[in-house]
Parts: C-alpha cells; structure tokens; sequence
C-alpha cells in the first residue's frame, strides 16, 4: 500500500496530469503576470497625467491665441474655442511685431556670434597656458556664474549711461556678452580639455602656428560644443527682459519680451493678443533647439563632467 502511495506522483506526471507543485508555479506565475500588468497600466496612467500637466499650459497659450478678445472671459477659457480665429495674430502684426522682432534677432545673432568667438578663443589660451595666472582666471569665471544678474543691474546702468549707449544696440549687446563669457567658457574648456594632445604637437611638428591650429584643428574638433554654446546663448539672450526694460526708452528700441506691454492697457489686457505675441517670438527658439538638442545636452554633459577634474 505504501509503495503505491510512493508511486502515485510519479505515475500521475507519466500521464501528464498537473501536480499539486505545478499547479502553485503556475498560479505564481499567472499572479505574477497579473501584477505585472497592473504596475503597467498604473505607470501609464501616471504618465498620462504628467505629460497632461507638463503640456497643458502650452496647449492652453497656444488655443488661447485663437480666441476673440471680445467676450475672452465670458466663456470657457480653459477648453479650446468653439470658432477659433487669427485675429489676435493680425493684431500683433500691426501692432509693430516685426520691428520688435528684427531688433530681438540682431540683438540675439551679434550677441551669440562674439560669445562664441570670444569664448572660443579665450577656452583656448586657457587650455593651452597651464600656468598659474590661467587658473586664477578660470577660477574667476567660475566664481562669475554665481553673481546674479539682478543684483548688477544698476551698475550696468550706471556704466551704460555715463559711456552714452543708453537705448542703442551695443548698450543691449554688450552686457549679455559679459553675462554670456563665463558659462560658455566653463563648456568650452572642458571640451578642449578632452582633444588628444598628441593632435596639437603634431600641428606643431609641420610647423603650424596657433592660429593655425584654432582654425584648422579645434574649430572643427568643437562643432558640437560651439554648436551647443550658440543655441543656448541665443535662447538667453533671446529671451532676456531685464536689459531691454532698464536699458532702453523708445518703442524703436523694443524688443520681443517688452512687447507684451503693448497689449496691457490702463485697466485691461488683451489676452488673445499676448498669448499670439508668445506664440510667434518663442517660434525660433523652438526651431533651434530642435535643430541642435543632442549637441546642446552631449555638450552640457560633457563641459559639467570635466567640470569636476
């Protein structure tokens, strides 16, 4: 009897029948699954409700944009409009959105190409020059990117004033290049730091001078950090709101982040018309960082990396 007993579960596996420990790995496994699927769908809900709240208020300045300024807050203002129109854009179009737009890119472009010209050359001679003086420059420009810039804002006044570039161009131009220097630098070096100095003492060998070496070696070797510096250099300069409302007067002198003033009146704003104004003036800063995100984050990764050697 007991030998039949013993039997039994090897019996019962030759035939093919489940056994009582396959039958628990089995209702593991499918719990398991079970479970797995619920922690999916729990993840993409949460996701679902996050990119939600990321993305709404972009959707939100985008569709107000198509509202009527008559009646804007009479009806739902937090859904899409039930007879979108363009009205607001044709508004901001009059209104003198071109002129400000033309001054915000020549500010921007001039800006961005002395940063990086500047900076590239500088980031060179630092990397370079390994002497005591270089690191005591590097050291203050690290210390530069600590200093707010609202706290030396009145001085800039006070300098732009008295050199007579109040409401001109290079008044705007030149503090965002000195407020651009030091992170652009801090990038750069760090980038140059990580180029084989065997390259460098074979330019050398054939009888290349440093310029030489500048344009023919590190330029090229620097395309994506240059690349990343531009683009967020524009971004900044691009939107920067201090500078143009402490150093300029005239509406001539106006850039993009001032030009939502325009549309504020005494005792109401027009909202349609300030949420088309933001539509239009962050339209390029879209398309560049769309054009060069991978190079703007690889070299930020990497400048902030060697930051620490």
């Amino acid at each position: 009897m007991s030998e039949r007993v013993e039997d039994r579960p090897e019996s019962l596996r030759e035939v093919g029948l489940p056994t009582a420990t396959s039958r628990g790995v089995s209702r593991r496994v499918r719990r398991s699954s079970t479970s797995g699927v619920v922690r999916r769908s729990v993840a993409a809900l949460l996701a679902a409700v996050w990119l939600l709240l990321a993305f709404y208020p972009v959707f939100y300045v985008l569709f107000s944009s198509f509202h009527r300024r008559q009646g804007f807050l009479l009806g739902n203002v937090w859904l899409p409009p039930v007879h979108p129109t363009v009205q607001s854009y044709g508004a901001v179009l009059k209104a003198g959105f071109v002129r400000y737009f033309l001054n915000s890119a020549l500010v921007s472009v001039v800006s961005v190409v002395l940063i990086v010209a500047f900076s590239l050359a500088a980031s060179y001679v630092l990397v370079k020059v390994t002497s005591r003086m270089s690191r005591l420059i590097f050291n203050i420009l690290l210390i530069a990117l600590a200093i707010p810039l609202q706290s030396l804002i009145i001085p800039i006044y006070t300098m732009i004033y008295h050199m007579g570039l109040y409401n001109t161009y290079v008044g705007l131009i030149l503090p965002s290049i000195a407020f651009g220097l030091p992170l652009s630098i801090l990038i750069l070096v760090n980038f140059l730091r990580d180029v084989p100095n065997e390259l460098f003492e074979a330019m050398q060998l054939d009888g290349v001078e440093e310029y030489g070496m500048l344009v023919r070696l590190v330029v090229p070797m620097s395309v994506p950090a240059l690349v990343a510096v531009a683009i967020y250099q524009f971004i900044g300069v691009w939107n920067n709101f201090i500078f143009p409302l402490v150093l300029t007067e005239s509406s001539a002198m106006r850039l993009l982040p001032l030009a939502v003033v325009s549309f504020e009146g005494q005792h109401s704003i027009d909202v349609p018309a300030v949420m088309a104004t933001v539509v239009l003036s962050a339209l390029p800063l879209i398309i560049a960082y769309v054009a060069a995100r991978r190079s703007l984050l690889r070299a930020l990764a990497s400048g902030f990396a060697g930051g620490s050697r």
